[in-house]
């Protein structure tokens, strides 16, 4: 049986270059790869392209790259929850791609699947729409968005086996399993790393087939982006 496991989170990085582009599974705070973002910010790597549907938050996620000035370029859908993203957006030091959340995930999902483009009606008539090919379909017209082209996407699931095969929890489902194969190389981080055959196959979300490399995590905070709490 192939084996994808790796013994931490440096030799999961290995062969991650500055001026690559990234993919980074996660939504908002919920499933985001702690571990591998943690360790990438204790590196020199530089001009990251990043691909998530958020930029973390100020001191946590890609909130942590972002200070250090690790990242030359976001493509997200929302970005409202980082005061230092926006500070870097406004002043020009950042450059941005803001993207329909539906369409970002497409463009994964594209990449995974190895379809070059597709079209949407998302983004017709607004700035999203400058520069691309537009067609008409029943009577709506559409926009041509192309499928993501990144050389890691890195992601993070509740369980995984030594051949790769993931299993994702509630809310980290979103992006993380759309992400998982849509880069040249996929690294899982995972709460629980199991042998093979441990898991129900009924149960997986993701084939080993798209893992390259696989670790289990040391320690996972979780934070909650936003607390709403009823008054007492």
């Amino acid at each position: 049986m192939i084996t994808k496991k790796v013994n931490n989170v440096h030799e999961a990085i290995e062969g991650i270059q500055s001026s690559m582009t990234i993919m980074f599974g996660g939504f908002g705070l919920c499933g985001i790869p702690e571990n591998t973002i943690a360790a990438l910010v204790n590196t020199s790597i530089s001009d990251l392209t990043c691909i998530s549907n958020n930029a973390g938050v100020d001191d946590f996620g890609l909130g942590l790259l972002l200070q250090k000035k690790q990242i030359k370029k976001m493509i997200s859908s929302y970005v409202g929850e980082n005061a230092e993203f926006e500070r870097q957006m406004l002043s020009g030091e950042l450059e941005v791609e803001l993207t329909p959340q539906g369409t970002l995930a497409e463009r994964c999902r594209a990449a995974q699947a190895g379809i070059p483009a597709f079209f949407t009606p998302a983004g017709f008539g607004t700035e999203v729409a400058e520069g691309k090919e537009v067609r008409e379909f029943n009577g709506k017209m559409h926009i041509m968005e192309e499928a993501f082209k990144a050389d890691f996407a890195i992601v993070k699931a509740w369980k995984g086996d030594e051949a790769g095969n993931l299993i994702f929890k509630g809310t980290a489902r979103n992006f993380n399993a759309c992400m998982a194969g849509a880069g040249k190389i996929t690294i899982a981080e995972v709460e629980e790393l199991v042998p093979v055959g441990t898991l129900d196959p009924n149960q997986i979300h993701i084939p080993g087939i798209m893992v390259q490399r696989i670790f289990q995590g040391e320690e996972f905070e979780k934070r909650i982006e936003q607390r709403t709490v009823r008054q007492r």
